[in-house]
């Protein structure tokens, strides 16, 4: 099974128990630690990974590493341990983050233009896409790319809005050959 797989349905499995037990938040903020450990620690993933460690040992390390933590993440972790999957934990905490975002109406946005855009211009994009959308909130990252001649081009989740210049020439060149045949 594919490690995005894997990573959605544990992602989801939490998503779940967390909102049956009322504790997002907490497992949101437990599991952002979860994910800088296993994203920084050199150490702790060579120990995790390593092939003559027993799996009890691992797990003692689980429970040392993440004393005080839910029991459901340890839990997790311990499952994620037992069948070889700690590589799925940083996407399994990303993915989490994503569904406690949609759960809200929040939605990430990385908006690529040729130069930084100004506060007012986030501020515009941000107030169009959330009615376009019905969204509570857009968070917006953007990104300086200069081989776009002008406009914005717009990505939330998979969907793409090409509002460049760049992107304009293509649609029109596609509607004169296509008037052509």
């Amino acid at each position: 099974m594919s490690t995005v797989t894997v990573s959605k349905r544990y992602a989801e499995a939490l998503f779940q128990l967390a909102q049956e037990k009322s504790i997002v938040e907490q497992l949101e903020a437990e599991l952002q630690i979860v994910k800088e450990v296993f994203e920084n620690n050199e150490a702790f993933n060579k120990f995790l990974e390593h092939p003559r460690v027993s799996t009890d040992k691992k797990k003692q390390l689980i429970d040392k590493a993440f004393d005080g933590f839910v029991k459901e993440i340890i839990n997790t972790l311990k499952i994620l341990v037992d069948r070889h999957n700690e590589d799925a934990i940083p996407q399994i905490v990303d993915h989490f983050a994503t569904l406690v975002n949609e759960s809200k109406g929040i939605a990430e946005a990385t908006v690529y233009s040729v130069r930084e855009l100004s506060d007012n211009e986030k501020k515009e994009l941000v107030e169009v896409f959330k009615q376009k959308l019905n969204l509570n909130n857009l968070n917006v990252t953007n990104v300086v790319e200069p081989s776009i001649l002008g406009g914005v081009r717009v990505k939330i989740g998979n969907t793409i809005y090409d509002g460049t210049l760049k992107g304009r020439l293509a649609r029109i060149e596609r509607n004169i050959v296509s008037a052509n045949k």
